[in-house]
């Protein structure tokens, strides 16, 4: 099922975002596997709060990014809907 603007997503019990030191980068750390991240997909999940739904995220990031929301929504869904696949973040 593809995820929607209404959807809440949420990292899971056991999976943080955390700057790495080593790598120079944001990781998406989860039990037995890290995620290095690029920086728009540490900036969407630095807003995966478990509140916020993505039309939210994509609206905060369209302000940061001095954007429009329909050129940033389907990229932040493709994003989250391959890290859902993988277990790293919750519908």
């Amino acid at each position: 099922m593809a995820l929607v603007a209404s959807d809440v997503p949420k990292l899971p019990r056991g999976v943080r975002l955390q700057a790495d030191a080593a790598r120079g980068r944001p990781v998406l750390l989860a039990p037995e596997r890290a995620f290095e991240l690029d920086e728009p997909a540490a900036h969407v999940l630095a807003l995966v709060d478990g509140k916020r739904t993505i039309g939210d995220i994509v609206a905060a990031l369209a302000v940061t990014f001095d954007a429009a929301p329909s050129e940033i929504e389907p990229d932040v869904i493709a994003m989250l809907e391959d890290l859902v696949a993988k277990r790293v973040v919750e519908r």
